[in-house]
C-alpha cells in the first residue's frame, strides 16, 4: 500500500464551513438502477464549493491555504481576495500558502494565474480550460494533468489534451498556467481491496468468468478465450484495442482536429 506524501504540503486540516455543504452520492444508479457499473458505498464526504467559474476578475487574491478535497483527486487552496471574499480554487503545482495570483487579461505569465487563451504562448502548460468563453472550466482538472498550447490559428487556440487528442477551442476562452497539483496520484497502490470499497469502487467480474446469459466472453469449459475477434463490452458494442467507439455525429466533432491515441497506437 502506498500513498502520496501529504505532510508539508497541506497546511489544513479542516475545510472552511461556508464553502463546504452535505452532498448526497448517488454512486452510478438514476431512479435506483444501476447506469454505471462498479460503483456503491464508499466513506461519508463533504462537499467543497470549488470556483470552476472564476469570474471575479481583476481582483488580485492570496492563497492561504492548501487543503485536501475528497471529490477530487488535486489539491484546492483557500483564495481571499482583495475584497474579503472567501472561495475555493484548483491549485496547480508548485503554488502553496502565501502566493498572490490574479485572474486578468493583463495577468503576468506566471503559473497559478489565469488569462484568455489569446494570451498565452504556443507551447504553454494549462488546465482549468474552458469549452466556451465564460462557461466556467471543464477540461483538464485531474491530478498531475496539464494541456500544451501546439497551435493558434483563425480565433482558435489548438490544445493537445492529456488524452492525446488535439481539440481547437475558442481563442476568447480562458485557462489557468500550469499543471494540476498533487502529481504523485498517480502513483499510489491501494494494497487491498477494502481500501478501494472506501472510495466507493466495487468489484469488477472478467467477462470470461461469467455465465453465456451474462457477457458475450461468457460460458465455455475451463478457462477459455474471450471467442469472438473484436473486443466487445456485456452488452456487445465495441470496445478497447483501437476500436472507435465516437459517435460519427457528435457535435463536437468538427473541433477535434486529431483524435485520441488508444490501443497500441498509445
Amino acid at each position: 500500500m502506498s500513498t502520496p506524501s501529504y505532510k508539508g504540503v497541506l497546511t489544513n486540516t479542516k475545510s472552511l464551513k461556508s464553502l463546504t455543504k452535505g452532498m448526497q452520492r448517488f454512486v452510478g444508479r438514476s431512479k435506483g438502477k444501476i447506469t454505471t457499473r462498479h460503483k456503491g458505498g464508499g466513506h461519508k464526504r463533504r462537499q467543497r464549493l470549488v470556483d470552476f467559474l472564476m469570474e471575479k476578475k481583476n481582483i488580485p487574491f492570496k492563497i492561504v491555504s492548501v487543503e485536501y478535497d475528497p471529490g477530487r483527486s488535486g489539491f484546492i487552496g483557500l483564495a481571499i481576495f482583495k475584497d474579503g471574499e472567501k472561495r475555493y480554487i484548483l491549485l496547480p503545482q508548485g503554488v502553496g500558502a502565501g502566493k498572490n495570483l490574479i485572474i486578468s487579461e493583463t495577468a503576468p505569465l506566471e503559473v497559478g494565474n489565469r488569462l484568455p487563451l489569446k494570451s498565452l504562448g504556443v507551447g504553454t502548460f494549462v488546465y482549468n480550460i474552458e469549452l466556451k468563453p465564460n462557461g466556467g472550466a471543464k477540461l483538464v482538472r485531474s491530478a498531475g494533468n496539464f494541456a500544451e498550447i501546439v497551435a493558434k490559428d483563425e480565433n482558435y487556440v489548438d490544445l493537445k489534451l492529456p488524452s492525446s487528442e488535439i481539440r481547437r477551442v475558442r481563442e476568447t476562452a480562458w485557462a489557468s498556467i500550469g499543471t494540476v497539483s498533487n502529481e504523485e496520484k498517480k502513483l499510489m497502490n491501494f494494497g487491498k481491496a477494502g481500501r478501494s470499497r472506501w472510495l466507493g469502487i466495487r468489484p469488477t467480474v472478467r467477462g470470461s468468468a461469467m455465465n453465456p446469459v451474462d457477457h458475450p466472453y461468457g460460458g465455455g469449459e475451463g478457462r477459455s478465450g474471450r471467442g469472438t475477434r473484436r473486443a466487445k463490452s456485456k452488452w456487445g458494442k465495441p470496445t478497447g484495442k483501437g476500436q472507435k467507439t465516437r459517435k460519427p455525429k457528435k457535435y463536437s466533432n468538427r473541433f477535434v482536429i486529431s483524435r485520441r491515441k488508444v490501443g497500441k497506437n498509445r
